[in-house]
Order: structure tokens, then C-alpha cells, then sequence
């Protein structure tokens, strides 16, 4: 049944884009293990993985060599991880399942959504565009847009003003518990995507977001709530 899906209590929804809107570990762990190889060392199981590329490349460096940002060969084995990434930006990524129904339904009823994450412009750029979500995402902003990052509140709050939608009247999607503070921060309703990565050390459930959801399509009943 459709009839609750042209209205929603929402005037926006905000995504965070690895993890929750799009699937992107595989090619993010590629790109680490590409590293392990080149020194001679075993490749890290991708299910070992797949949770710290909630973090990005910190994550992934501390998941492959053990070592954490003020490790002396941290910024290089950084920029090599880059160089492979870059090159690999969607060989195996995809949306997750069902999110395009979830993207189809929102365009049809007209409303708003967007991508708010740590991810620089370098990779997040081409990559929406190579996903075919640019032209459909009213807001695109990236850990580098604002002078901030999740979990501060800027980058949500920038995504809304692009939107020209309240805050406080918009949702926050996630799987990191910083999307969740970066989303109460800035005056949204938060949900937590624990179909994600999912990296931090405390389940969603511990996070504090208003919502929890296990497949994309759970966000339907929060976003078009049925009436009645």
C-alpha cells in the first residue's frame, strides 16, 4: 500500500554516503589490501574489514597495519591508499538494496534528500556522478566543504541550507555514531543505519538516534508515515 506515500512530516532527508546510501566497502578494502600486497603481506578477510571503512582511511589503515594517525608512516601509506582508491572508485560499489526504491519514492513525492560525508570532494564528487545520484541529490557536501567535519554539525547544516529546508524538521541517515551527534547537533531527527559498517565499538542501539533501521526500505514508514 502507497496511499501515505505523498506526505511526509520530514521537508528533508540527509544521507551519509558510505555505509548507509551506498555500499562502498569492497572498493575500499581493495584499495587497503592493494597496500598489504605491495609490502609482501597477506591481505586482511574482507568481513575483518568492512567495519572500519566506517572510517575511512583512518580506519582501514588501523584495521590493515594496526597503526593510528600519528604513526610515522601513516600520511604515506594515506596518500598510497588514495592513489589506489581513486583509480577503483566503482568496481564492486553499489547503492544498497533497495535503496533506489527508497531514492524513487522520495523523488516521486518531491521530497528533498541529500549526501552529507567525511568522504573529500576528490572521491565523493565522482563518485555520486559515476552512481548517477548527482543530478538528484539537492545537496552533496563533503568532509573538506565546510571548514568542519562529522561530528560537528556544519556540514548537515549546510547541506540544509543548500536545500532550503528547516533543520529541525529533517532527518539525518546514518551508521557511524558520529552522524548520529552530527545530526542532533544540528537540530535533526537521526536514524541509525545498522545495516551499515557500523565501526564504532558501541552498537546502534547505544547511540542515542531517534530511529534504528535494518534495511533501507525500514525508512519508508519513518519518512511517509501511513495515517491512521
Amino acid at each position: 500500500m502507497t496511499a501515505g506515500l505523498n506526505v511526509s512530516p520530514y521537508q528533508g532527508v540527509f544521507f551519509d554516503l558510505d555505509g548507509t546510501l551506498a555500499d562502498t566497502a569492497p572498493d575500499l578494502v581493495a584499495a587497503t589490501n592493494k597496500l598489504l600486497i605491495a609490502r609482501n603481506l597477506a591481505p586482511k578477510p574482507y568481513e575483518f574489514l568492512r567495519p572500519y571503512a566506517s572510517a575511512g582511511a583512518r580506519g582501514l589503515l588501523e584495521g590493515a597495519f594496526g597503526i593510528s594517525t600519528d604513526h610515522p608512516d601513516f600520511i604515506a601509506l594515506r596518500d598510497e591508499f588514495f592513489t589506489n582508491y581513486e583509480k577503483a572508485l566503482l568496481v564492486e560499489s553499489k547503492l544498497f538494496d533497495d535503496m533506489h526504491h527508497l531514492l524513487d519514492a522520495m523523488d516521486q513525492a518531491k521530497l528533498p534528500w541529500g549526501i552529507v560525508t567525511n568522504k573529500s570532494q576528490r572521491f565523493t564528487n565522482p563518485l555520486v556522478e559515476l552512481m548517477g545520484l548527482s543530478q538528484r541529490s539537492i545537496s552533496t557536501v563533503s568532509g573538506d566543504t565546510t571548514p568542519y567535519s562529522k561530528p560537528h554539525p556544519e556540514p548537515i547544516l549546510h547541506a540544509a541550507k543548500m536545500a532550503n529546508v528547516d533543520p529541525t524538521k529533517s532527518l539525518y541517515v546514518g551508521d557511524d555514531i558520529r552522524d548520529v551527534l552530527a545530526g542532533k547537533a544540528a537540530g535533526m531527527q537521526t536514524v541509525a543505519a545498522a545495516y551499515g559498517y557500523c565501526g564504532c565499538k558501541e552498537p546502534p542501539e547505544a547511540w542515542g538516534a531517534d530511529f534504528i533501521i535494518h534495511t533501507p526500505l525500514d525508512l519508508l514508514q519513518i519518512i511517509f508515515p501511513s495515517k491512521g
